[in-house]
C-alpha cells in the first residue's frame, strides 16, 4: 500500500504537526503572489507574509547566492554588512532606536525583547492580551492563548482583555481605550502585589492575532500611560504590522502613535529567509547586555543581512508601501461590497484586511468561516481565519498583491459565500 504525504509526514515529524486546510497544498514552486501545487495546479497567494516582496523574488534571490559564494559566518567576528544593515534599518524609525540584535526567527527575538524588559526594570511581571501569539519559546509560549502552558499561566505573566470592533471594551468604540487601559492597570497593580512586579507589556500595534480591529490613532495612548507611570517598557511586536504592510506608515507602532522602548521583527524581514530583530534604545541595550551574556550563532550572518538588505532595497525601488496603500484600498472596499446576512465588518488597513463573520443572532460563525476558507482553497484562493473564535477571514498577501489581485480574490469569495449553505 502506498504511503500518503500526510502519513509520510506523521511518521518523520511525529502527529499533529501544523498544516494549513484539511487538504493541504502542496507546494513545489512560487513567484510573486501566485503558488504552484505539485499537480501544476496555481494558486492566488493572500495569506503569507514571509514572501514580503514576493515569492522568489530575483533582487533577494541574487544577494542571498552572490553572499554565500563570498562568505558566511558569525558575529564573533567583524563584518560590516550587519552594521551597514542596523544602520538602514534604525534609520526608518524614531524614539531613540537605534541598536539592533539580530536573530532568526521572530520567537527568539519576541524572546529576548522580554529579557530585556526585565534587565531595564529589574522585575518579572509581564502583559499581553488575552487573544494573543508572539511565539514559540518557553517564554513567549506562555503568553499564547491557543494553546495555554502546561500547568497554567505562570505567576510573571497577567493576560488582559483584548480589544474589538465588534464587542469593544466598555460597551462602546469611544469607551474602548480607558477600559483597555484600565484592564492593563488592574494587571500591573496584580504583578505588583504578588512580588513580581512590573517589567513591560508585549503587543502587536495591528492586535493582528486578535482580529485586526478597527482602532482609532490614539488608541493605545491611555495604556502607554498607566505603563509609563509604572515604569514599564512598551514592547511593539512589528513581525505582522511591519515593512510596510500598513501602507500609511512603514511601522505599526508609527501607525497607532506609539513611542516603544523595544520594536521586534521576523518574518518579512529576509523575505523567506530566516532573519529576524530586535530594536531598543540605547539604555535598554546596555541593561541587557549587562545582564545576559548573549550570542546567536547564526543570527547576523552575512548571508542573513544581505537578504534583509536586499528587502528593503525592493520595498523603496519598486514602491511596495505605497502599493500596500493602493491595492488595499481598493481590496478593502472590494470587501465592504459584499453582501451576506453573516458579514458583521470589513476591515484592515494596507494589505493587511480582515472579514468578521456572525450568525443571524451575532454569534461567532466559526464553523462557517472553516468552511469559507476550506472552499477558497478549493477554487485557488489561499486565506485563513483569526480571531478568538476563528470566525474572521485573514487576508496578508505578499506586497506586490495589486488591485487585480485583489479583485480575483474578492469574485471569488462572493461564489463562494453565494453558494455555501448557511443558518440564518
Amino acid at each position: 500500500m502506498t504511503e500518503t504525504l500526510a502519513e509520510r509526514r506523521e511518521r518523520l515529524m511525529g502527529p499533529n504537526v501544523p498544516t494549513f486546510y484539511d487538504d493541504p497544498v502542496h507546494v513545489v514552486r512560487g513567484e510573486g503572489v501566485w503558488l504552484w501545487d505539485a499537480a501544476g495546479r496555481r494558486y492566488l497567494d493572500c495569506y503569507n507574509n514571509v514572501p514580503h516582496v514576493g515569492h522568489g523574488h530575483p533582487r533577494v534571490v541574487a544577494a542571498i547566492a552572490a553572499q554565500a559564494a563570498r562568505l558566511n559566518t558569525h558575529t564573533r567576528y567583524h563584518h560590516t554588512l550587519i552594521l551597514d544593515y542596523i544602520e538602514r534599518l534604525t534609520a526608518t524609525m524614531g524614539h531613540g532606536l537605534s541598536q539592533m540584535i539580530l536573530t532568526c526567527t521572530g520567537s527568539e527575538a519576541n524572546d529576548v525583547a522580554l529579557r530585556m524588559a526585565q534587565a531595564a526594570t529589574g522585575k518579572r511581571g509581564v502583559i499581553a492580551t488575552d487573544n494573543t501569539y508572539h511565539g514559540n519559546t518557553l517564554a513567549t509560549s506562555q503568553l499564547s492563548t491557543r494553546r495555554p502552558p502546561i500547568g497554567g499561566y505562570p505567576a510573571h505573566v497577567r493576560l488582559v482583555p483584548a480589544p474589538s470592533s465588534t464587542e469593544p471594551l466598555g460597551g462602546s468604540r469611544a469607551a474602548q481605550p480607558a477600559a483597555f487601559a484600565e484592564g492593563v492597570a488592574r494587571a500591573i497593580a496584580e504583578l505588583e502585589a504578588s512580588g513580581e512586579g512590573f517589567s513591560g507589556m508585549m503587543l502587536c500595534p495591528a492586535f493582528a492575532n486578535e482580529g485586526l480591529p478597527a482602532l482609532d490613532p490614539g488608541f493605545f495612548d491611555p495604556a502607554a500611560e498607566v505603563i509609563r507611570k509604572a515604569g514599564g517598557l512598551i514592547l511593539a511586536d512589528e513581525v505582522q504590522p511591519g515593512f510596510g504592510r500598513l501602507g500609511s506608515h512603514f511601522w505599526g507602532h508609527e501607525h497607532m502613535g506609539i513611542a516603544p522602548d523595544v520594536v521586534t521583527l521576523g518574518k518579512p524581514m529576509g523575505n523567506g529567509f530566516p532573519v529576524a530583530g530586535v530594536v531598543a534604545r540605547p539604555e535598554v541595550m546596555a541593561a541587557f547586555r549587562g545582564a545576559f551574556g548573549y550570542f546567536n550563532t547564526f543570527g547576523g550572518n552575512p548571508v542573513a543581512c544581505a537578504a534583509a538588505m536586499a528587502v528593503l532595497d525592493v520595498i523603496g525601488e519598486e514602491r511596495l508601501m505605497q502599493n500596500a496603500a493602493a491595492a488595499g484600498a481598493h481590496a478593502l472596499a472590494r470587501l465592504q461590497d459584499l453582501r451576506h446576512p453573516f458579514i458583521a465588518e470589513a476591515r484592515g488597513t494596507g494589505l493587511f484586511l480582515g472579514l468578521e463573520l456572525r450568525d443571524g443572532e451575532g454569534r461567532p460563525a466559526t464553523e462557517f468561516a472553516a468552511r469559507v476558507t476550506e472552499e477558497m482553497r478549493r477554487r485557488g484562493v489561499l486565506l485563513n481565519r483569526i480571531g478568538r473564535q476563528m470566525n474572521i477571514l485573514k487576508m496578508r498577501p505578499p506586497l506586490v498583491f495589486t488591485a487585480e489581485h485583489a479583485d480575483i480574490a474578492a469574485n471569488v469569495l462572493a461564489e463562494v459565500l453565494a453558494e455555501l449553505p448557511h443558518d440564518g
